[in-house]
């Protein structure tokens, strides 16, 4: 006799910091190349999954986070990869997906790619399926671009679309302040306001770069987890079009560098912004001073694991 299934699966998937992100031409297709090198860090979605006649969501907020605009029909990522994983498995089962949100929503974040992730891995489990993490991996790419980190976790280096990953050697410990925004960004938008920049400028900067590739420093100040060293190499192409967008993010980046942080990022395609700090003491002491100013401010650190059940 096969054993029962569990009355519940309860996961949890990290969000990410792109520490690097290089972003070549845009393509015949619509998209571009990427090279980035992604940290995944102590800031949690959880869901838990039960038994159900159908695949359904709900979502409720985990701290300082607007649900308001998160779906939770078939437009939802982690919906779409239940189904695709049902699908694949050639079963008919359900599953009722509650999902407890702490990433900030359309923040850089990767927070729906954290949630398709973790609903990859709560109804595998959930169903007794038994996949290898080679074949979610498989199907984390078919979702999204970020879906395949937020499987993996820890420390990566990112291609092609950002879903080609080779693990990278992180040692120690990173810790970051976060500084989430209530107004989400759309990823679409800014990297269609990085294309309109590169044309405009094309004669001062020169043409995007062909072949992305993630700065050597970048990789070696993770390995020796140096964070003075890692402060000096964060680069993201599209912090200057999200600044653009949005010039009250220039502001906060000024506060917080002049405030104890090491470096300022743009997270992803924003707007939350990520500050690296020397320490843990370092991360709650800015931590402190930015709430003290009326920031959201968020302690987190990283590299921690990828999607797993707990």
């Amino acid at each position: 006799m096969s054993a029962a299934p569990p009355a519940s699966v309860r996961v949890r998937a990290p969000g990410k910091i792109n520490v690097f992100l290089e972003v070549g031409d845009v393509q015949d297709d619509g998209y571009h190349e990427l090279a980035t090198a992604f940290q995944a860090v102590s800031l949690y979605e959880e869901m838990t999954a039960t038994p159900a006649d159908d695949i359904t969501l709900s979502v409720t907020a985990k701290g300082p986070v607007d649900i308001g605009g998160v779906p939770t029909d078939d437009r939802n990522l982690a919906v779409r990869a239940a189904r695709l994983l049902a699908q694949t498995a050639g079963i008919d089962r359900g599953a009722h997906l509650s999902i407890r949100k702490a990433v900030p929503v359309a923040g850089g974040m990767g927070g729906g790619s954290a949630d398709a992730a973790a609903a990859l891995v709560a109804c595998d489990a959930l169903w007794g399926l038994g996949m290898p993490m080679s074949e979610l991996a498989r199907l984390a790419a078919r979702l999204g671009a970020d879906v395949p980190f937020a499987l993996l976790g820890g420390t990566a280096v990112g291609t092609g679309r950002g879903d080609e990953l080779s693990p990278a050697l992180a040692r120690g410990r990173f810790d970051w302040v976060l500084v989430p925004n209530d107004e989400g960004m759309s990823t679409p938008v800014v990297y269609g306001e990085l294309d309109a920049h590169r044309r405009r400028h094309a004669v001062d900067i020169g043409p995007a770069p062909r072949v992305p590739a993630v700065d050597p420093d970048v990789l070696h100040a993770l390995r020796q987890g140096d964070a003075e060293m890692l402060a000096q190499t964060l680069r993201n192409d599209l912090q200057a079009p999200a600044l653009h967008l949005r010039p009250d993010l220039a502001r906060v980046l000024e506060r917080g560098e002049s405030s104890g942080a090491l470096a300022g990022i743009v997270s992803g395609s924003g707007p939350t912004l990520a500050f690296l700090t020397a320490d843990e003491s370092s991360a709650i002491d800015l931590q402190v001073t930015l709430s003290a100013a009326g920031l959201v401010a968020l302690h987190v650190h990283g590299p921690v694991p990828g999607a797993r059940v707990v």
